[in-house]
């Protein structure tokens, strides 16, 4: 299913402030949280108004958002990491996030730590820089990415157990929940929380896994081979799903992040998919007119200099851009002229000159 307009998602404009955001998304997280509706697609919409308030919620993310749509969402990831990739933290939170910070986690809502028991399991975001040559950037590129993660375990399928055997978990006599009492505003209350030995489940391992030592994963090095969206922005984040760390204990697969970022031209500068670039003339060629080599991003062309050219005028090269990143067609390419006054002459030099000048003043 094709992705809505994070807006439509949270039924707002794209002119809403932060605390109309934050409103709409509490309102439909209390809607469509699994643990409050039971309709088959509740999961669905939880996770798709989760998302969009993720990336509306942050300035950097909505920034990228709005300019270059999903592909330019994550833009915030692009500080940091190094080769090889990075762990940080996948969990997207949810409703019982909301309430925990006024009861606690495990406050009356059973449902809701199941919930959060399984996000807990699920392995951790991966995140790789990846630098691009300039001309990679604008005409994209196949990148063969090497890098570290951790896979499920195949010698006991994921699972941790040497021999597939668990046992009930003595912490919690098999109920995955542990209860103490603590003191409130409103008197004491017994609050549950998951088990810290079993993790939730009730069972523990009888006998661990030689390979993983129970973890259900194991950490294998993996290549991957990347294509990099020609007209590609510096600064995007590319998001691959389910090429991160593999989950213990069976946990379902974080994400892999690509943050891209694009190397400078000596002489080209982009923005968007145009390019811009200046060029200096001397002033005979400003004056008389005349041809001269110009750089662009498709090799060297000949651009005409009109004659009478003045300081900072710009001249534009039609589709000499590079390819849009959205749409088909190219951009153009801009130059400006800067005039170079030689600083020095030879006594023939500036006998012309002087001759130039004179006439000049005749006229």
């Amino acid at each position: 299913m094709a992705k809505r307009d994070y807006y439509e998602v949270l039924g707002v404009s794209k002119s809403a402030s932060k605390d109309e955001i934050k409103k709409a998304y509490r309102k439909l997280a209390k809607e469509f949280h699994p643990d409050k509706n039971k309709a088959a697609d509740a999961a669905t919409k939880f996770n798709e108004v989760q998302e969009a308030y993720d990336t509306l919620s942050d300035e950097q993310k909505r920034s990228g958002y709005d300019k270059y749509g999903f592909a330019g969402a994550q833009q915030s990831f692009g500080a940091g990491g190094f080769p090889g990739g990075t762990n940080f933290s996948g969990d997207l939170g949810g409703f019982e996030d909301l309430l925990g910070g006024f009861f606690g986690d495990g406050f009356g809502f059973g449902g809701g730590r199941q919930s959060r028991r399984n996000r807990d399991k699920r392995g951790s975001d991966l995140e790789y820089r990846m630098t691009l040559e300039f001309n990679e950037a604008v005409f994209g590129v196949e990148k063969d990415l090497e890098y570290r993660r951790k896979v499920r375990c195949e010698k006991c399928s994921g699972s941790g157990s040497k021999d597939g055997k668990t046992q009930t978990c003595k912490t919690c006599n098999g109920n995955g929940q542990v209860h103490q009492v603590q003191r409130t505003v409103f008197g004491n209350m017994q609050v549950s929380s998951d088990c810290p030995t079993c993790g939730g489940s009730g069972q523990v391992i009888a006998e661990k896994c030689d390979v993983c030592s129970g973890s259900g994963v194991e950490n294998k090095l993996e290549t991957f081979k990347i294509k990099i969206p020609q007209g590609i922005p510096d600064g995007v984040t590319l998001k691959y799903a389910g090429k991160g760390n593999a989950g213990e204990n069976g946990g379902s697969i974080g994400d892999l992040y690509i943050a891209v970022s694009v190397k400078e031209h000596p002489v080209l500068k982009r923005k968007g998919d145009d390019v811009y670039m200046d060029m200096e003339v001397n002033p005979m060629q400003a004056v008389l007119g005349g041809e001269v080599e110009i750089p662009t991003v498709h090799g060297d062309v000949i651009m005409e200099i009109p004659a009478g050219t003045q300081p900072e005028k710009v001249l534009r090269l039609k589709d000499k851009g590079g390819p849009k990143f959205k749409g088909n067609g190219k951009g153009d390419q801009f130059v400006t002229i800067k005039i170079k006054i030689p600083t020095k002459l030879s006594k023939e030099e500036k006998r012309l000159w002087e001759e130039l000048q004179e006439k000049t003043l005749k006229s």
